[in-house]
């Protein structure tokens, strides 16, 4: 299986902009700039997406380890926070509540240490992965 998604950008980095363009169009001519990226502008950038893969990908791989342990979860929720200094990723930090019938706080917090460790985007990503996680 190959995904793919395209990237177009006009101008210098600063002043220039770009939009992004995924393959099943969910993001369409998306936009990015120098200024939804450092500041507040109004679009995406890299490190949100990476945190939307990061928190999507590590969410459905729990999913998979819950059922491998015999849970089905009711929810899980993920948030992600991508940390970027000096250039590069550093940290990505996964925040997860679940709502799964019968399974103790231990199992639980096994099985997302499982995930964090093995989803795609966790191999993929060379930085410090980390995560903390809630029954709710």
């Amino acid at each position: 299986m190959i995904r793919n998604a395209t990237a177009v950008w006009h101008g210098s980095g600063k002043e220039g902009n770009g939009t992004l363009t995924t393959q099943s169009t969910v993001l369409n001519e998306t936009q990015y700039s120098f200024n939804t990226r450092f500041a507040e502008g109004v679009g995406t950038n890299p490190e949100e997406l990476v945190a939307a893969a990061h928190s999507g990908c590590f969410t459905m791989k729990l999913s998979f380890v819950l059922n491998e342990k015999g849970f089905t979860a009711d929810s899980l929720t993920t948030r992600c926070l991508i940390t970027f200094e000096n250039g590069s990723i550093t940290k990505s930090y996964l925040v997860v509540e679940g709502s799964v019938p019968g399974i103790s706080d231990e199992q639980f917090q096994e099985a997302v240490k499982d995930a964090e460790a093995n989803c795609p985007i966790s191999k993929l990503l060379n930085t410090a992965i980390s995560s903390e996680a809630k029954l709710v």
